[in-house]
């Protein structure tokens, strides 16, 4: 649950939580947690609360910027089902292959070990 007032956020720094709480929950999170994963993406892309005064003026502007870049590029490769920056197939667990065939929707990857895995998902990152 998210703490304290929320009175030095902007009015856009407002209503991007609400967008980003409404989607928590339309993905089946609890009310409270939604409200406060979204708080935390406000703050982890915008350092804080904006209006004059407060920690949020602390932090730089390349610092949001680089912020948001990474926050953004992390949620990009969560989606897309891509292996984390510097993961490499092989050091991936058969598990985790399974699930990276499966977002890449690729054939017959239930009865693949683990090497015919690494193998379709080199093919199909070609």
């Amino acid at each position: 649950m998210p703490r304290g007032s929320k009175d030095k956020y902007t009015a856009k720094q407002k209503r991007k939580a609400e967008h980003i709480e409404d989607s928590y929950k339309a993905r089946g999170v609890p009310e409270d947690e939604a409200e406060a994963r979204a708080w935390a993406t406000v703050n982890k892309q915008s350092g804080g609360g904006n209006k004059a005064g407060g920690s949020g003026q602390k932090t730089s502007a390349a610092s949001k910027e680089a912020a948001r870049k990474s926050s953004a590029r992390r949620a990009a490769a969560t989606r897309e089902g891509t292996p984390r920056p510097g993961q490499r197939l092989e050091a991936m667990n058969k598990t985790e292959l399974m699930e990276l065939a499966r977002k890449r929707d690729i054939a017959g990857r239930s009865r693949m070990r683990k090497e015919e895995l690494l193998q379709a998902l080199r093919k199909a990152s070609a």
